[in-house]
């Protein structure tokens, strides 16, 4: 028999009355040790005091609340973005960023330790692929994020003026957005990351609403087509990055699988049979994919077939180091939005969050990784 403690985030309720009822313990312990877990996010199980003191001590041999260790938190932007660094029981690390804008906050979640796609602008690829993350690994990611939320209202520094977030009334008290779109790619662990969207979805738990939820994939067309027969109405985001199959096989050797010709396919029957909007990712380098032969490429992909429900998020680059790309400059940012709004396509810059302490689009990279490796 393992003497592993049982992961409690990656329990539903029925499986955890089952475990609860095999230590031993009525089955109404189970929903209230649920409650504590997904309602108040409970980080400890001596704070869960509608608990009997004999039931918290089991459940400090035989449990933990999840597997993920938090090792630092980083705050940057005022204090309204924050990373966190999470180890696991191997030491392997991952991150996730929580992002505070005016009346929205939107946290950022690891599906993998590393990632095995190799995308060339990705710091996480550099890293390659160390693990899996378990439904409750993920989900506890965000419970995290729920918490740090609380505490922004009370600690922000004058940077945050910047970002016109004045006072606590402008911070929101619970998370608006989840967002797959960190280390990894979701669809090569796709039960899981599907099962962690359970765990914070059920009404009697967590409690988030579908919508709000969004997985981005590099274009795996086998997740793309499982995800439009799912009767939970997640919103799907497509890291495209390229029109052109020469250039973008060479920053995302996944398209030598998947082309673009055939992802394409495959997101356009998604928005006839779910009639969601894809958002596509657009990450601009400079003199790769920047110009204005690119963005008319980008259009006529796009419009080829006809219009769908679509809108584009163009990404300055975020530098990696030794990647020998640099971010397009503005002009050149401003003339590919443009370009694509008059053939209209609706198209947006993203806002740049996080720089200053890593935790911008694609560069989360586990930072103690090495370290942690050197302690085995």
């Amino acid at each position: 028999m393992s003497d592993t403690p049982v992961n409690l985030l990656d329990l539903n309720l029925p499986a955890l009355t089952d475990q609860v009822k095999a230590w031993g313990q009525p089955a109404f312990r189970a929903k209230q040790l649920y409650r504590q877990l997904w309602l108040k996010q409970t980080e400890s199980f001596d704070d869960m005091s509608d608990l009997p003191a004999a039931f918290r001590e089991l459940l400090k041999e035989k449990a933990c609340i999840s597997t993920l260790r938090e090792l630092l938190v980083r705050r940057g932007d005022g204090g309204l973005t924050r990373k966190s660094v999470f180890a696991l029981p191997g030491n392997e690390t991952v991150e996730a960023v929580l992002m505070v804008y005016p009346g929205r906050a939107t946290v950022c979640v690891s599906s993998q330790a590393g990632c095995p796609m190799g995308c060339t602008f990705c710091a996480t690829a550099k890293l390659g692929f160390r693990q899996d993350l378990s439904p409750g690994d993920i989900a506890h990611q965000v419970l995290w994020a729920q918490r740090e939320l609380q505490k922004i209202p009370t600690d922000l520094d004058s940077k945050a003026h910047r970002h016109k977030v004045f006072g606590p009334e402008d911070v929101p008290a619970r998370l608006t957005n989840v967002v797959f779109m960190g280390m990894g790619e979701p669809f090569n662990n796709y039960d899981n990351w599907r099962e962690s969207v359970n765990r914070l979805h059920d009404p009697d738990g967590f409690n988030f609403g579908a919508r709000n939820f969004t997985v981005s994939t590099v274009g795996l067309v086998p997740g793309i087509i499982k995800l439009m027969d799912d009767p939970m109405q997640i919103n799907l985001a497509i890291s495209l990055h390229a029109a052109d199959d020469e250039i973008r096989s060479e920053m995302m050797p996944v398209n030598r699988r998947y082309p673009i010709a055939d992802l394409m396919d495959a997101v356009r029957e998604y928005t006839a049979k779910t009639h969601r909007r894809v958002s596509f990712e657009y990450v601009l380098i400079e003199g790769k994919n920047d110009t204005k032969a690119e963005a008319e490429k980008l259009a006529d992909v796009l419009m080829e077939k006809g219009k769908f429900p679509m809108h584009v998020n163009l990404i300055p680059l975020n530098p990696v180091a030794d990647s020998g790309m640099t971010r397009s400059n503005r002009d050149q940012v401003t003339g590919f939005r443009n370009y694509l709004e008059n053939r209209g396509i609706p198209a947006t810059v993203r806002i740049q969050r996080g720089q200053d302490i890593d935790a911008a689009c694609g560069q989360l990279a586990g930072d103690l990784a090495k370290e942690l490796a050197a302690q085995k």
